[in-house]
């Protein structure tokens, strides 16, 4: 079993530090995170030359040690996901400041006037696999809403991790916010002892396996917003335009099957199945898809057997399940029992079919006739993302902005006192106010 060592001395220190840092860029004006921002994406686009070499270097040296290649595909940086990601920084920069919204403003009574505004939660831990683009989603997040962070990736993208954290710090360097406010681990032994730094750290967002999001759960006193699965569904209905749902399917698995956003089992109605299922096999043949079929299926050519392990598998790779059901009941039954609740998608020209799976799949983002690949902060207009939450409770789905942000009660009286009110003496009349 794996021990969790309690911080080092320097460790602490370097929390406490980060900490009161964190506390003065609450206080940054909105014009000063935003300035910092694009700092940052100017000098991270100047660095790209030594950004994309380290992380070619570390994609070498992961093919050489045999890492799984789904894991690689993750590691992999290319200059299209660094646009992507510097993009990010200068769509989060335009976005409306996520502090000091005023959510609630209620006179209690005369002079006695309560609000309720959003403030940055304070110093965020965020431990990842592989995808070093992760560094700059969250540091830009972190800036954005006012929050620290400290940031662990694997050791199979130090090098990237460590390139691109030097790239947005010297992006913050001669600007109003500190280069301090983003931290990076770069021991096991260190992110580990993270888990320990409760009082200096907030919230923790674990972005990997299932294994590693299960062991951060079980082993801190932080709070934890994650999702240790990605177990997506595309279900094809009986009433479908069968061209439109193979191209759905398609990019819903193909598109980056390493995505927890990918989907891993496909679902099709059996009157439909003789019409879309040959159409479907031959695509997702034709893009490298392993595919997984139950009898019905198999009986419409799909070539592989699917054992009961295959419907709660998260492959991150070209491999899919398929089954043939009944009804959309039986659909939504597969996926109430073997589902993550993360992404699930109908393809169906049936509105009130749509308008059912709609409402009874309880996942963090149900979609109709769209590919599932859509669940992503930078797709929803985030800007970014620190991660996706299949959690009941909010931020659910893609956490942006809104997901790092908390919010603090302000009252403010002229003298008032508990016990007029006990006595009888004064009334509250709970007016609202305009925000």
């Amino acid at each position: 079993m794996t021990r969790v060592p309690d911080p080092s001395p320097e460790l602490l220190a370097r929390a406490s530090g980060l900490r009161r840092l964190a506390l003065d860029l609450g206080q940054c004006d909105d014009d000063g995170r935003r300035r910092a921002l694009r700092a940052m994406a100017d000098v991270l686009s100047a660095a790209r030359g030594r950004v994309l070499a380290a992380n070619t270097a570390d994609v070498a040296a992961a093919e050489a040690a045999g890492l799984n290649p789904s894991l690689v595909a993750r590691l992999r940086l290319d200059g299209g996901k660094l646009d992507g990601a510097i993009d990010g920084l200068r769509q989060l920069a335009a976005l409306p400041d996520p502090l000091g919204v005023r959510q609630l403003h209620r006179q209690l009574d005369d002079g006695l006037v309560l609000e309720r505004r959003t403030v940055p939660l304070g110093v965020i831990g965020v431990i990842f696999e592989a995808r070093p683009d992760a560094v700059v989603q969250i540091a830009g997040l972190a800036v954005r809403s006012g929050n620290g962070a400290i940031l662990k990736g694997g050791s199979e993208a130090a090098g990237s991790c460590a390139a691109l954290l030097e790239a947005l710090q010297e992006g913050l360097a001669d600007g109003p916010v500190a280069p301090g406010v983003l931290d990076l681990l770069t021991s096991r032994e260190e992110s580990l002892a993270l888990l320990r730094l409760d009082g200096l750290v907030d919230l923790i967002i674990p972005r990997g396996s299932n294994a590693l999001v299960r062991f951060i759960q079980n082993n801190t006193r932080i709070p934890v917003l994650g999702h240790a699965d990605g177990i997506c569904h595309l279900y094809v209905d009986r009433d479908v335009d069968v061209a439109e749902a193979v191209a759905i399917a398609v990019d819903s698995k193909t598109q980056y099957p390493a995505a927890c956003n990918a989907i891993e089992t496909l679902l099709v109605h059996r009157d439909v199945a003789a019409e879309f299922l040959p159409p479907a096999v031959a695509a997702l043949g034709a893009a490298g898809v392993e595919l997984r079929g139950d009898e019905a299926a198999r009986g419409h050519g799909v070539a592989g057997s699917a054992s009961d392990d295959d419907w709660s598998t998260e492959y991150a790779d070209r491999i899919l399940a398929v089954r043939v059901v009944a009804s959309l009941e039986e659909a939504l039954e597969h996926i109430r029992r073997h589902g993550s609740r993360h992404t699930d998608a109908i393809c169906s020209r049936d509105p009130a079919a749509a308008a059912t799976f709609l409402a009874r799949v309880d996942s963090a983002g149900v979609y109709h006739n769209c590919s599932t690949r859509f669940a992503d902060g930078y797709r929803y207009g985030f800007g970014a993302e620190v991660g996706i939450s299949t959690q009941t409770l909010p931020p659910r789905g893609p956490v942006g902005l809104e997901g790092l942000v908390t919010y603090r009660y302000r009252l403010r009286g002229q003298g008032h006192v508990v016990a007029d009110y006990a006595a009888g003496r004064r009334r509250f009349d709970h007016r609202d106010l305009p925000l």
